[in-house]
């Protein structure tokens, strides 16, 4: 047991390393900017791209030299057919709704109790950037970056523990990481579903695909279907029309599948009666690294809702 809080309290410590490396690397090449061309980072656009410079790129060698000591584990390969794909892809788009929908229960809640309101700065962020940076950046390059930092390389080394601790530790560290109360809900559903995607296919290819098109929806769809919705209430258009309708049958069509499966799912596992060894929850959290990296980040959502 002791060892096993040992392998976690590691695990959250070179998350909480990496985490704070790309706070540095970004205070860093922000005020070199500011010296040499302060007008940059007025421009949302840039300052988007030098963001998930130092999120992504400038911190991943550090999390790899510090993960080099954990020993990972290669998980047998399973092809998924496109049916089944389709179903995932159903599933994650219910998880993400379900996720936002108490994300903004509880951010309402808070709002009200403290008097002032809470912003959603990933939705701040892609109203305020261009919509090819949504494509390219929020669309493309993050997901892939996020399923191989918090699922390759996090569920390679965890999975030796069980599937459950995998998961769970993806999918907390996953949530956390995004820094906001509003994004925290449905990341760490969405999280731990990927992580589990992975898990049974270990195929990364698969996970990375549902996150690209989830945040295709969220971002680049979600604007056009905001900027149809704006030209519709000024003049009648079919066009824009058509646009409302096909999200809106695209929406029930995804949560119904999703709903449906995922209580499918569910049955399933009763008659199965599989147990599950809850045993193993209390090393992967109640250890000094994984404690830091909660509190870090429960302090940096608390302040991001006070401000």
């Amino acid at each position: 047991m002791n060892a096993n809080k040992k392998f976690f309290s590691k695990m959250g410590f070179n998350y909480l390393a990496y985490s704070i490396a790309s706070i540095l690397f970004l205070i860093i090449l922000s005020n070199i900017i500011a010296v040499i061309r302060p007008e940059i980072l007025n421009n949302i656009n840039i300052a988007t791209i030098i963001t998930a410079i130092c999120n992504y790129v400038l911190p991943l060698p550090i999390l790899l030299f510090l993960m080099r000591k954990l020993d990972s584990t290669e998980i047998k390969k399973n092809n998924l057919g496109f049916k089944t794909f389709l179903k995932y892809l159903c599933i994650t788009f219910t998880l993400m709704w379900i996720g936002n929908i108490t994300g903004t229960i509880i951010t309402n809640l808070l709002s009200f109790t403290i008097q002032n309101d809470i912003a959603n700065p990933i939705q701040n962020l892609i109203n305020s950037t261009d919509l090819w940076l949504n494509l390219i950046l929020i669309s493309l390059i993050g997901p892939i970056f996020e399923e191989i930092i918090f699922r390759k390389i996090l569920i390679d080394r965890t999975i030796k523990y069980g599937p459950l601790a995998s998961i769970l530790v993806s999918a907390i560290i996953f949530g956390l990481i995004h820094g906001n109360l509003n994004q925290f809900c449905y990341t760490v559903l969405v999280g731990g579903f990927f992580a589990y995607v992975y898990i049974k296919t270990g195929q990364i290819k698969y996970s990375i695909g549902l996150h690209i098109i989830l945040n295709m929806l969220g971002s680049v769809l979600s604007m056009i279907v905001n900027n149809s919705a704006v030209n519709l209430s000024n003049a009648f258009n079919t066009t824009d029309l058509a646009i409302l309708v096909f999200y809106f049958i695209l929406i029930l069509i995804a949560l119904f599948v999703g709903i449906y499966t995922l209580v499918e799912y569910i049955q399933k596992k009763r008659k199965q009666k599989n147990s599950i060894d809850l045993k193993i929850i209390k090393p992967v959290f109640l250890n000094a690294g994984m404690i830091c990296f909660i509190v870090f980040y429960i302090i940096r959502m608390a302040l991001q809702i006070l401000s």
